[in-house]
């Protein structure tokens, strides 16, 4: 077998004859196979400079997007450049939930209250123990709220409502007086459900430190957020809280206008439009305002507060003392008789003969 010499010819290289024409044969191939990649492989091509013509800034406004009941119709997409940040938005969720052995009347009244609060969950029901609080605030961190109200019911008898902003506080008890739920007043008042009311609060509540932190509490937890997904984006209602003897009033009120399906209502016509009672009604006595979320340092106590036993003790001390009084009316009684005997009568006998 001969070996091949490199050669100068034009593929690059120089071959001889050789007994093995095979061998030869494939290194032609595999030569050729080389050239034929490199022909392929042309010169580059030369970038021509072309002037972009630069792009014109447009002066005008864009278009307002229209808004409907559903969200925003036509709304483009990436109105907001990259450097605006976005504003507070309240994502306020009140989780609703009551003790054990509730009674049938405030068990209606928690279940009213989460139907005109259409931000806010129920759970079931949770036991009144001295751990209280960190079960109440461990729920509401599984339900992803921000406060609870919480029915807290004793002897079946006395009713206590528990606000409070969870995790951190503050917290507020309340004495629940008076209540009247919406099946048992039969009102004539209507709205519609998972609208937004409107928060009203007497004059008293800016007098005092402690009435200005619960109108906060309470325009926070009652206060349905804007643009809820549950809610609707109009108001209807009104939602009433009036301070009276230390006591705070709730009503609920609709807001009504007598108007055609043609008409429309004329903006600031107040004098067309009335309020009419929809319910619930109670009365929220506040007992202790706590720094914390269900306890903690006590910011305020209620000087005037007396809790519902001392009052019942009250009256079967003063039922206790009628029962005395009578008793010692017929021991005075008995002795008037054996210091003022009758006199013996002489036509007492006359007749047992």
């Amino acid at each position: 077998m001969t070996r091949l010499k490199p050669c100068p010819i034009d593929l690059g290289f120089r071959f001889q004859r050789s007994v093995d024409t095979r061998h030869q044969t494939s290194k032609l191939c595999s030569v050729v196979h080389f050239c034929r990649l490199q022909n392929k492989m042309g010169k580059k091509r030369k970038h021509t400079e072309v002037e972009v013509p630069a792009a014109k800034k447009d002066e005008t406004a864009p278009e307002r997007p229209k808004r409907t009941l559903l969200g925003w119709k036509d709304k483009p997409e990436n109105t907001q450049d990259s450097t605006t940040t976005t504003g507070f938005r309240n994502r306020e969720k009140v989780l609703v939930t009551c003790s054990r052995r509730i009674n049938y009347r405030y068990r209606h009244l928690m279940l009213n209250l989460v139907s005109i609060l259409p931000h806010c969950k129920k759970d079931n029901k949770v036991e009144s123990k001295a751990t209280k609080g960190a079960t109440l605030n461990e729920l509401v961190e599984l339900k992803s709220c921000s406060s609870c109200l919480f029915f807290e019911c004793r002897k079946h008898k006395d009713l206590y409502l528990w606000m409070s902003k969870c995790p951190n506080g503050p917290s507020v008890k309340f004495l629940v007086n008076a209540v009247h739920t919406m099946e048992e007043l039969k009102l004539t008042g209507n709205h519609l459900k998972g609208s937004r009311p409107l928060l009203t609060f007497s004059s008293n509540f800016d007098k005092d430190p402690h009435w200005k932190l619960l109108k906060e509490m309470i325009t926070q937890i009652f206060g349905t957020p804007k643009e809820h997904r549950k809610s609707k984006p109009y108001h209807d209602h009104v939602f009433v809280f009036s301070i009276v003897d230390d006591h705070i009033w709730f009503r609920n009120y609709q807001i009504s206008c007598p108007h055609t399906g043609a008409d429309k209502i004329d903006r600031g016509g107040l004098e067309k439009m009335t309020l009419i009672e929809v319910g619930p009604r109670f009365c929220l006595n506040p007992i202790k305002i706590f720094g914390g979320s269900f306890g903690g340092p006590t910011l305020y106590e209620n000087p005037f507060y007396v809790s519902p036993n001392q009052i019942r003790s009250l009256e079967k001390r003063q039922k206790a003392g009628k029962y005395a009084m009578k008793v010692k009316a017929k021991t005075r009684r008995k002795m008037h008789e054996m210091t003022n005997p009758l006199e013996a009568d002489e036509f007492a006998d006359m007749w047992k003969e």
